[in-house]
């Protein structure tokens, strides 16, 4: 009985216990371990075979997709060519219209040339007109010490006249008394 009791007090202990879930985990972890290597290893051949098909198949689609895209570059390069014709042609106007531009702009020129020498015959016009326009202020000086002197003349004239005319009035009174 002791030997009972003491398997029973064995059993019942918590370290048993836990050594015994600790070798039963374990031993279960390697026996789920073994039966997965052995069917991984029937299921691997069969993954494989899957593998390669959808590999064949995965080719299959990339070629399909690679054709697709090289007619679709094919396009884009026939799109884009033609675009790129427009545009040189649309630049073949715009140079036209330059061209046009820079005769237009050298008749301009022209013109302002003209008229450049336009005005310069007319600032020489001006510088004569400003010349004779200094004669006639010398002339108008002249005729204007010419009037100066003449009104001097006149009011000495007109003093001596007066100067007589009165001293003449005063002999004539200075007689007539």
């Amino acid at each position: 009985m002791q030997t009972e009791q003491i398997t029973r007090e064995i059993l019942e202990s918590q370290a048993f216990r836990d050594l015994l879930d600790k070798h039963v985990a374990d031993s279960l972890a390697a026996f789920v371990e073994h039966q997965e290597k052995r069917a991984g290893q029937a299921s691997l051949i069969e993954r494989i075979v899957r593998v390669e098909e959808a590999q064949r198949s995965h080719e299959a689609l990339t070629r399909v997709l690679l054709e697709q895209i090289n007619l679709r570059f094919e396009e884009m390069q026939k799109y884009m060519d033609s675009r790129f014709e427009q545009v040189e042609k649309r630049f073949e106007q715009i140079d036209k219209r330059f061209e046009q531009i820079e005769k237009r702009f050298e008749q301009v020129d022209k013109r302002f040339e003209q008229i450049e020498k336009r005005f310069e015959q007319v600032d020489k016009r001006f510088e004569q007109i400003e010349k004779r326009f200094e004669q006639v202020d010398k002339r108008f000086e002249q005729v204007d010490s010419r009037f100066e002197a003449l009104t001097r003349r006149l009011d000495r004239f007109m003093i001596w006249t007066l100067g007589l005319v009165a001293s003449s009035t005063a002999l004539i009174i200075t007689v007539l008394k």
